[in-house]
């Protein structure tokens, strides 16, 4: 491991000579990659030069303590050396954590879709809670949000919505969100106070750059249509709604939240790169479907993966077994706890990949 980190060294010494050359910086694409590969290296370059100076002192206190006679000063020494030995094993255990594959998502945007599942209109209401969940975390980090597409109910529910969170590590913190989230609660719509369970589906895609899905012109079906809200609100008589099919896969998007066509297209063409995208991604990841096993969640969408349970105030994720009972705070958008452990458990078992 020691070789290892000393050629991630190498090459960041390299690199922040590289990034401050003014022949490099006048390349502002180049630089700009430069720089972020700099940044990606920077914490494993600092362990190393920290764990090599305690390298050396301990070689120098084993020294020392050979010829030391002074029993006083040969206890310092001792101290030292074991000092910095419990500090070695941490940084290990950290740079063992940091030179885990990465995701190269993780730095993206992310387009979280959700839509209601079995429930009729409870699932609906869900939907909307979700929603408004999500945008309130999103608000929490100062981070955008764009609603690219919304179907919404009579009463309030949303049948489905795709939106945009935009913000650093938005993919990073958000990808194990994936799945079928379970309600059990008195539904709005239910007079006798019976509690129903009712699901929602939600999906959260890397939001995808054009450069990096091909997309023939021939191979997209465009129809448009009137768009309208719930009830004939908002009504549009032109037809500035758009809906996309990609024939190749099969993959359908709707647009309708904007009133130009042309900003409706645009937004259904970003969802579909990112869709075709998840689609390739899925079709490799099943062909390692062994190792997405050992990961938090199999990015399955039928899983199910966490219980919102109103009578008891509880939240329960399925995948690591941690239940909270603090659901109006997490349904607030106070989602860090759940999601920090998500991300040390997917860690853990990730670690204990790269060690078979």
């Amino acid at each position: 491991m020691l070789e290892k980190i000393e050629k991630i060294k190498n090459r960041y010494d390299e690199l922040t000579k590289m990034v401050s050359d003014p022949a490099v910086i006048a390349d502002s694409k180049n630089w700009q990659k430069l720089v972020k590969e700099h940044n990606s290296i920077e914490e494993i370059a600092n362990i190393y030069v920290a764990a090599k100076k305690m390298m050396d002192e301990n070689k120098d206190c084993e020294e020392l303590m050979k010829i030391e006679k002074d029993a006083e000063m040969k206890a310092v020494l001792n101290e030292t050396f074991y000092e910095n030995k419990t500090k070695l094993e941490a940084l290990e255990e950290e740079l063992k954590i940091l030179l885990l594959p990465k995701d190269e998502n993780d730095e993206r945007n992310v387009i979280v879709e959700i839509r209601g599942g079995a429930g009729g209109e409870e699932a609906a209401l869900f939907a909307a809670n979700l929603f408004r969940m999500y945008k309130m975390y999103a608000e929490s980090k100062r981070w955008g949000i764009e609603v690219y597409d919304t179907n919404e109910t009579g009463i309030g529910g949303i049948k489905e919505i795709s939106f945009v969170i935009k913000g650093q590590n938005a993919f990073k913190r958000l990808k194990f969100e994936s799945g079928v989230h379970r309600v059990q609660r008195v539904p709005e719509t239910e007079s006798q106070g019976r509690v129903h369970t009712s699901t929602v589906t939600v999906a959260v895609l890397p939001e995808a750059e054009d450069v990096e899905v091909e997309i023939d012109a021939k191979d997209l079906k465009i129809d448009t249509f009137c768009s309208g809200g719930a009830g004939g609100q908002h009504v549009n008589k032109t037809e500035s709604a758009c809906r996309i099919t990609h024939l190749p896969t099969g993959i359908i998007v709707t647009c309708q939240d904007e009133r130009s066509l042309i900003k409706n297209r645009d937004k259904a063409m970003k969802v579909l790169y990112s869709r075709i995208l998840d689609h390739k991604q899925q079709e490799e990841d099943a062909k390692y479907a062994a190792n997405r096993k050992n990961q938090v969640g199999t990015g399955d969408r039928s899983e199910k993966i966490r219980t919102y349970n109103y009578p008891e105030n509880r939240v329960t994720d399925h995948r690591i077994g941690l239940t909270m009972y603090s659901l109006h705070y997490f349904m607030n958008g106070e989602m860090d706890k759940m999601l920090d452990a998500l991300f040390q458990e997917n860690q853990r078992k990730l670690l204990e990949q790269s060690t078979q």
